[in-house]
């Protein structure tokens, strides 16, 4: 047995624990953070505020990709973060990220699982019938001046509509989530997909135990405590 393969035998033994008794706290410790995708950043990042009741902190841009973003924290490690358009970069020569080029109004489009060791866990996810997107580098300057760097699964590559994450890992780079703007808290994840069992049996692969309800239409639900109280943001 290899190495890689102990870890991954590992990995599902964990998840599987949390189904059994972990909850939705043991399922949350992987989240690294939620992605609200929208067509406006502004109008997203008010959508935020008169939701959750705290103003989101400036991100900064992505060269390069056409987006620009802003944070709220979710956890000590964990956080929401809002992209759209970045009207001081020209449009891109390819499709902008999570659908936001077709948007009409701001939607939960992803989520990420903090992930090392992503080339391994790329081509571990394949052997269990996963497809995850290649393994990319990923860049922004925070408005301190301070460089972000991170490596992740190409989110591109939508797997299950969005139900299926995409992995990241930070190495180095301080957390986006410890200079975000504080006053969140992730209660809980889950999704609805018309195909919900399908979608569950490709997290099992990946060794996540996400809720996947049947549902009518794709989408991420989480519920976040909040100033406002318990709230639900798809």
């Amino acid at each position: 047995m290899t190495a890689g393969t102990t870890m991954w035998l590992v990995a599902m033994v964990a998840a599987a624990a949390g189904a059994r008794g972990g909850g939705p706290a043991r399922r949350l410790d992987r989240v690294d953070h939620l992605v609200y995708a929208t067509p406006d950043l502004r109008a997203g990042i008010d959508a935020i505020e008169k939701l959750l009741g705290v103003p989101a902190t400036p991100g900064g841009a992505h060269p390069g990709r056409g987006t620009r973003n802003a944070l709220v924290a979710l956890g000590p490690a964990t956080y929401l973060e809002i992209i759209g358009p970045d009207p001081d970069q020209p449009a891109p020569p390819h499709p902008r990220s999570f659908g936001i080029d077709a948007l009409k109004q701001p939607r939960l489009a992803a989520w990420a699982v903090k992930g090392t060791e992503l080339e391994q866990l790329h081509d571990q996810a394949a052997r269990q019938g996963v497809q995850l997107g290649d393994v990319l580098s990923g860049s922004r300057r925070r408005p301190d001046g301070v460089l972000l760097t991170w490596r992740y699964t190409d989110p591109g590559h939508v797997v299950a509509d969005g139900i299926v994450p995409f992995f990241i890992d930070w190495g180095k780079t301080p957390h986006p989530a410890a200079g975000a703007a504080r006053g969140a808290s992730l209660i809980d994840l889950r999704a609805e997909h018309p195909e919900a069992q399908r979608v569950r049996d490709l997290l099992a692969r990946l060794g996540l135990d996400l809720a996947v309800e049947q549902g009518a239409a794709p989408a991420l639900v989480a519920t976040i405590e909040c100033p406002r109280g318990r709230v639900e943001l798809r």
